[in-house]
């Protein structure tokens, strides 16, 4: 009943909680940054389609073989294929992924306040964490998925009453006009350069594929009564996210089509002070009537919460029936099991209100969240679900080098210089940045490795070129498959003579 709702969550509210668990906080604010920026412009946008076709794919390839044998958590297929312990092992990017996502919600609201109700951020971010542990700790997946059709509708509403104020503001040129031609910046329509193909790409195969193993997801299609009902929240809620998407796009270009010394904001322009991670709050602050401006604050504390809790939920339950139920107290009671996840949700949420703190950028906080995830879990949850020959050697074997692979290629974010410097790989104001399409080309490596390895530890066991005993993972069976096999022919002689006796 926590952790999937007892099965029961009808379409109606299923849609809702699962269009609303991807459109947070960093998603409305992340995507008015990125029409907004003068490098990058709309066709920088990946994520509206890159969701939308990651739910799509989703419903029609991941939710059947998850749904057939009544999983709970998206770590269920990696622990009954690899073991609990890989499985815990595998446990560690969902969850750094999650508690990465949290601290990007918390950071983005808290950007916000500050610019629209001139109070510091980390009372906000104080405030929306302790708001969003205590609802989630009491209700479970129940009151996060009503509480996300109100949130919904409010973010709907909210940010589609502030268009208008902002689009008709005297200081604004008209955006059909900058889309293509440049006004104040370049044109927020953008243009994907030769060079940066392979960078657009990768990014836009990261966030379509990067998508799918998380159990934000999970929770909600394995919460349906059946099948067909998945299927349906899981598509419509794609084209839901793609819907939801238009009002940022909208507030991006309004931004970059504005002349702000007009505003009170003044010069210097959001993009020379280093404020355009804030872009959204500040249009709406400067843009539109005081009253029309806290409507869209509300919109943006609405689409905080509906991801933060989806993603404190999920923490928690994979830690509670994966990690404590599995592993470390494997009698233990449901009331136990209850505890384990409440008790959970009160350190994942305290840790990514912490990291809230020190979030520079709304976009790179939230891209960065993923990236684990994709590098290290994809990969996995298909070798589960779609190659049954996988086994724990591959698994480990394809972690190990996914997660070297990740951390050699450097994080330009983080100021990671790469120690592997793939082709394309530029110096840029210092900074190396990798052009190449590295993150895919990881999980496509990764996913040969689990396969290779896998294929190749049961040539060497079953024939005896290593012996039996180093098997430690049992994939073979070792020796004590041996016994019931030769007392399977005992038996079987037995019975050939006792058919003879009686024939004769």
């Amino acid at each position: 009943m926590a952790i999937v709702g007892g099965r029961n969550i009808n379409v109606f509210v299923g849609l809702f909680t699962a269009t609303a668990t991807w459109v947070g906080g960093a998603y409305i604010n992340g995507t008015a940054e990125i029409v907004y920026l003068p490098s990058k412009g709309l066709l920088w946008v990946q994520a509206p389609m890159g969701f939308a076709l990651s739910l799509v794919i989703g419903g029609f390839f991941f939710v059947n073989p998850m749904r057939s044998k009544n999983y709970v958590t998206v770590m269920d297929p990696l622990q009954e294929t690899y073991g609990n312990v890989m499985g815990s092992l595998l446990f560690i990017p969902p969850l750094l992924g999650e508690v990465f996502w949290f601290a990007a919600i918390l950071a983005s609201l808290g950007a916000t306040m500050r610019v629209i109700l001139d109070i510091g951020g980390s009372v906000a971010i104080i405030i929306s964490a302790c708001t969003v542990i205590l609802y989630t700790l009491l209700g479970g997946l129940y009151s996060v998925a009503y509480t996300d059709v109100i949130q919904l509708v409010f973010i709907t509403l909210s940010l589609w009453v502030c268009i208008p104020f902002a689009l008709v503001n005297s200081a604004t040129e008209s955006i059909y006009f900058t889309a293509t031609h440049i006004s104040y910046q370049e044109p927020w329509i953008g243009k994907i350069e030769k060079q940066y193909l392979g960078r657009w790409l990768d990014d836009f195969f990261y966030l379509v594929l990067g998508s799918i193993p998380w159990q934000t997801y999970f929770q909600r299609v394995l919460s349906t009564a059946s099948l067909g009902q998945a299927r349906l929240i899981s598509c419509l809620s794609g084209f839901g996210c793609f819907l939801m998407s238009i009002p940022s796009v909208l507030i991006g270009a309004v931004a970059a089509s504005t002349d702000w010394n007009q505003t009170s904001y003044g010069l210097p322009s959001p993009l020379e002070r280093g404020e355009s991670a804030t872009i959204l709050p500040l249009v709406l602050h400067h843009l539109c009537p005081a009253y029309i401006s806290i409507a869209g604050l509300g919109a943006i504390a609405a689409a905080a919460m509906s991801s933060a809790d989806s993603a404190l939920l999920s923490a928690s339950s994979m830690f509670a029936h994966n990690i404590y139920r599995k592993l470390l107290r494997k009698k233990a009671t449901e009331t136990e099991v209850l505890w384990a996840m409440r008790t959970s949700m009160l350190v994942f949420g305290a840790e990514a209100a912490g990291l809230a703190f020190y979030s520079s950028s709304v976009y790179d906080l939230w891209f960065l969240s993923g990236e684990l995830v994709y590098a290290l879990l994809f990969p996995q949850l298909c070798c589960a679900l779609f190659v049954p020959s996988t086994n724990t050697y591959g698994s480990a074997a394809g972690f190990l080098v996914g997660l070297l692979l990740r951390l050699l290629a450097g994080e330009p974010a983080l100021s990671i210089p790469p120690t592997i410097c793939y082709l394309t790989c530029s110096l840029v104001n210092g900074t190396y940045s990798q052009l190449f399409p590295f993150k895919t080309f990881n999980v496509l490596l990764t996913s040969g490795t689990i396969i290779a390895v896998s294929n190749l530890a049961v040539v060497l066991f079953e024939r005896n070129l290593l012996p039996r005993r180093w098997d430690v993972c049992n994939i073979t069976g070792g020796a004590s498959t041996l016994i019931p096999l030769q007392q399977m022919e005992k038996q079987m002689g037995s019975s050939v003579v006792a058919l003879e006796k009686n024939h004769d």
